[in-house]
């Protein structure tokens, strides 16, 4: 019989790597931000900088809350199923690639519905791109827990997938740079690379909902949206804030969201609004009444 995990063995057998990570991830954002302004790159704006600091460091304190929601529901489906997959280093790789894949539709879906379009949004409201970029993880983007659940359904042991989950966040750190150019061919075929996600955050129209992958970039080769670093990328999103205001940054388009399904006819076009394509949203003034 398959023997229980609780959640405590899982906190003590997986050390928050992100939290441990995060002085080193900061001092090396800010080195790239010296090198910037010593060179006159122009890859920061000072207040940018802080506003991508500040949503970090809030993400990485209510994550110590949130995590243990998160992988609580994700230790929960795994006990409850009767099945488990033994834990070596064949399957911790395996539990890497599913987790992986799993990653891409997670971001995919983050682009093209709009509540989690809401949870992922503040990653590419700036107009700059650099490492502090990464620090820009939404408040509320655990909400994409869900798609995670088939791995723990699968019967993959929770401390592998807690292990491999954050090494996944970190791989992300480095590909936020234009300080690499291009990666070597061999390497660039299968993992995702500075290029690729400078392509990903361009609001340039033929990068627009491209380059998803998260360390592989082979699901977007598998799946249609690959596309190449072919010119400079325009960072930012079509509806850009004016603004380095960080709660309105992880905020604005849930307001918009919701403000939208206010002035819906029905409740079924409400909910329309809250699944459909980002595309869907309409700006409406604050003081706008339905008419």
């Amino acid at each position: 019989m398959k023997k229980e995990i609780t959640l405590d063995s899982v906190v003590s057998s997986a050390p928050d790597l992100i939290l441990y990570a995060a002085p080193l991830m900061i001092g090396l954002a800010l080195l790239e931000f010296y090198y910037s302004w010593k060179t006159k790159r122009e890859w920061y704006e000072k207040k940018d900088f802080l506003t991508s600091l500040s949503i970090g460091l809030v993400y990485v304190l209510q994550g110590l809350v949130t995590k243990s929601i998160m992988f609580g529901l994700v230790l929960w489906v795994y006990n409850i199923v009767p099945w488990s997959i033994p834990t070596n280093w064949f399957t911790s790789i395996l539990c890497f690639v599913i987790l992986d894949f799993c990653r891409y539709w997670a971001h995919r879906y983050g682009h093209e519905i709009n509540f989690l379009w809401a949870t992922h949004v503040t990653h590419h409201n700036s107009e700059k791109y650099n490492l502090s970029t990464s620090f820009r993880l939404s408040w509320t983007q655990q909400i994409k827990v869900i798609f995670f659940i088939p791995i723990s359904f699968l019967g993959f042991n929770p401390i592998v997938f807690f292990i491999c989950h954050q090494i996944a966040v970190l791989y992300q750190f480095w590909i936020h740079t234009e300080l690499i150019d291009r990666m070597p061919k061999w390497f660039s075929f299968f993992f995702v690379t500075p290029s690729h996600h400078r392509v990903h955050h361009g609001r340039n129209e033929q990068y627009l909902d491209k380059n998803y992958g998260s360390t592989f970039i082979i699901w977007d080769r598998l799946f249609g949206t690959f596309e190449p670093e072919r010119e400079k990328s325009i960072y930012g999103i079509i509806d850009q804030p004016k603004h380095f205001n960080p709660v309105k940054h992880v905020f604005h388009v849930w307001v918009d969201i919701f403000r939208n399904m206010r002035h819906a006819d029905s409740f079924k076009e409400a909910v329309k609004i809250f699944f459909g394509p980002p595309s869907s949203l309409k700006k409406i003034p604050k003081q706008t009444n339905k008419k």
